[in-house]
């Protein structure tokens, strides 16, 4: 029974956690993007410090009608937002917050987690194919263009971090961190996070969903809470992303000074700060070309991405 009452609340932390804290990012890229832009409405909506932005949102999409096209695959296009989202409420289940704080451990833990985000994306690809638009299929061919380019280096760069721990479980590396690896796996963490937001098509690899091309891409027939769960499977992925990261390249719940006991505090310092940066970059940076895009990909992570799982064999041979 005791067994019993463990799943029950892990499960239910889990779940607590993927509804808030894909909300939590969203309201501060609304208050990020404000300062950093000058953007005046979302300062104020509500009174102090604009707290009601969100919920504003959130009730405009509540009340906008959802419409499904004449010529749309039906049941494609309705499933297509789950499959946006449910994927990140499953990564989320295996990423360890502290040193006994995890949904589920499971041994393959890096591949599991890369598979079902790769599952997450096929979500734009549904979207595009069944909305009978020429748009929404031409964002989704971009889509999987740009899936098969990033997710090669995605996972080396992952295979890196499992090759210097020896485990491929997502505590385990963890419980093999040393903090000297950071010097060293650097650049694979580089290739990693850069990876994850073209995954994610955030800016500036946002081009499958470029609003003043592509006309939002493979949403532009989503309206109402269809079209808001896509938005909230993309901060849904930034903070799996995000604790991935922290937790393969950045020691996840490993602070200074040998303070596990505020190991959650940690994770969620990391997670939030490189949650802050890839708001940073939406604001920063023009996209890129979809050329410059593929280009970058074949030419610069994936080379990266090999010359750091060599430099990993190399050290493990030589620390052998």
């Amino acid at each position: 029974m005791s067994d019993l009452v463990d799943i029950v609340v892990r499960l239910l932390a889990v779940f607590v956690a993927f509804l808030v804290f894909p909300l939590v990012i969203g309201q501060t890229e609304h208050k990020v993007m404000a300062h950093m832009q000058g953007r005046l409405g979302p300062m104020y909506a509500g009174g102090f410090h604009g707290w009601a932005q969100l919920v504003a949102d959130g009730v405009k999409f509540a009340q906008k009608e959802d419409i499904v096209p004449a010529g749309a695959d039906r049941r494609v296009f309705q499933l297509a937002p789950a499959v946006a989202l449910l994927p990140y409420l499953l990564v989320l289940a295996a990423i360890p917050l502290g040193p006994h704080t995890v949904g589920r451990d499971i041994d393959a833990g890096i591949f599991f987690v890369l598979a079902v985000m790769g599952v997450g994306v096929l979500g734009s690809i549904m979207a595009g194919w069944a909305s009978a638009n020429k748009f929404s299929l031409l964002g989704g061919l971009r889509t999987a263009a740009q899936l098969l380019a990033y997710e090669l280096p995605m996972l080396l760069a992952a295979a890196s971090v499992a090759m210097a721990a020896g485990t491929l479980s997502l505590p385990g590396i963890l419980d093999g961190f040393h903090w000297w690896w950071v010097p060293w796996q650097i650049v694979g963490g580089v290739v990693f996070f850069v990876a994850g937001l073209a995954e994610l098509q955030r800016p500036p690899f946002d081009m499958p969903v470029a609003d003043s091309e592509i006309i939002f891409g493979a949403y532009t027939e989503y309206t109402g809470l269809r079209f808001a769960l896509f938005l909230l499977a993309e901060y849904a992925g930034i903070v799996v992303l995000c604790a991935l990261t922290s937790v393969l390249f950045l020691g996840g719940w490993h602070g200074p000074f040998g303070a596990d006991g505020l190991g959650w505090l940690w994770m969620l310092l990391k997670t939030v700060v490189l949650a802050f940066g890839v708001i940073w970059l939406r604001v920063t940076y023009p996209r890129l070309r979809e050329d410059q895009l593929q280009k970058l990909a074949w030419t610069t992570l994936i080379p990266l991405a090999l010359a750091q799982i060599a430099l990993t064999g190399v050290i493990k041979v030589v620390i052998s």
